[in-house]
């Protein structure tokens, strides 16, 4: 044990309090480090993309994903297994969802050679977008020529990431169910670790605890604090925070939010450590080693949802709601709309 800390020998009742500080007093000095080394380092990397090509196929409809205010990849009107022959006089006719022609589109860039990016893609561009390939066949003796055809049919979606939120619960020893201090330690908790995540506009939601006596085995029965709450991105200055950084706030505020997650498990590793080197006597209430439990919440955007059936190649993504379903808050499932007849992508109401 270590000597020299005043507050070792003060009443239990009061060293729960003073081991939540010592914690967060620990953890607040290491961000500063942290802070102060990497300020100036880049949060995100970017990766060379050298082939942004999706081909079409005459057979089947080809699913393809973007996210929200990103451009497309190059869609190319021709199949692989052509795209490897020589063509003869191609030309090429692009249709949108609308069922206009691109051509002259001033959200696309439509080369030469038939391929197609759309540019900043948002929800409402998703749909059936359609390409015809018309070149000539020619036999050796040059004595006939045929005109042939072939359609591929893109169906491109918007998406977003899903928002975060995690929820933890973790345990808490104490003397009794109805010891007074059950209540004035979890708010004391939930205030320091709104505290130690504030400065990353992320804010405790949902905070709960209840008292249960519980019979480990080959240990004899206690009285345990079960506390539960979610870490939420959303505290109050996030919106402005973020819109001055990125137009896609999701990633952001997931970064964020991961961080948030990280500062909190760790607060509560570190009281596992000073438990054991800075008390002399173990407080009334103390964090039961490796109850730390941790699940991730996701939500979409107003107008975004997951299909898994529908959108299996992007399960995880948030992706526009289709025409005839639409979603008006931070759920994760777009609803059917049978009051009117939703004809375009990423409804939030009906």
């Amino acid at each position: 044990m270590q000597g020299g800390s005043g507050w070792l020998s003060l009443p239990l009742c009061i060293a729960p309090h003073l081991l939540l500080f010592k914690v967060w007093v620990m953890l607040n000095a290491a961000m500063v480090l942290t802070q102060e080394n990497g300020a100036d380092e880049a949060q995100y990397s970017v990766k060379l993309i050298k082939k942004n090509y999706i081909y079409g196929n005459t057979t089947h409809k080809v699913d393809v994903y973007v996210k929200v205010h990103k451009n497309s990849p190059f869609l190319v009107c021709m199949d692989l297994t052509l795209s490897q022959s020589d063509v003869v006089d191609p030309s090429y006719l692009w249709i949108g969802p609308d069922g206009q022609n691109l051509k002259g589109a001033n959200n696309v860039n439509l080369t030469a050679t038939g391929k197609l990016m759309v540019l900043n893609f948002k929800e409402r561009m998703s749909g059936s977008y359609t390409c015809t390939l018309t070149y000539r066949m020619i036999r050796a003796d040059m004595q006939e020529e045929l005109e042939r055809f072939k359609t591929y049919k893109f169906m491109v979606y918007a998406y977003r990431e899903p928002d975060y939120t995690y929820r933890i619960s973790v345990h808490y020893t104490t003397k009794d169910c109805n010891l007074a201090a059950n209540k004035q330690f979890f708010l004391e908790l939930i205030k320091i670790l709104n505290n130690l995540i504030s400065y990353l506009t992320c804010h405790i939601i949902e905070p709960a605890y209840r008292c249960y006596s519980v019979k480990r085995p080959q240990q004899r029965l206690e009285d345990e604090l079960f506390v539960i709450f979610q870490v939420n991105p959303f505290a109050p200055g996030w919106e402005t925070i973020c819109h001055m950084l990125a137009n896609d706030c999701e990633d952001v505020t997931n970064n964020r939010v991961q961080k948030a997650r990280w500062l909190i498990e760790e607060f509560f590793l570190k009281q596992e450590y000073i438990l054991m080197h800075e008390f002399q006597n173990v407080p009334a209430i103390h964090y039961i080693d490796h109850s730390f439990q941790v699940t991730r919440l996701d939500s979409c955007h107003p107008g975004f949802g997951k299909d898994v059936v529908t959108h299996g190649d992007c399960a995880n993504c948030c992706v526009a709601c289709n025409p005839g379903t639409y979603s008006p808050s931070y759920e994760v499932v777009c609803q059917p709309c049978t009051n009117i007849r939703i004809q375009y992508y990423g409804a939030t109401s009906c």
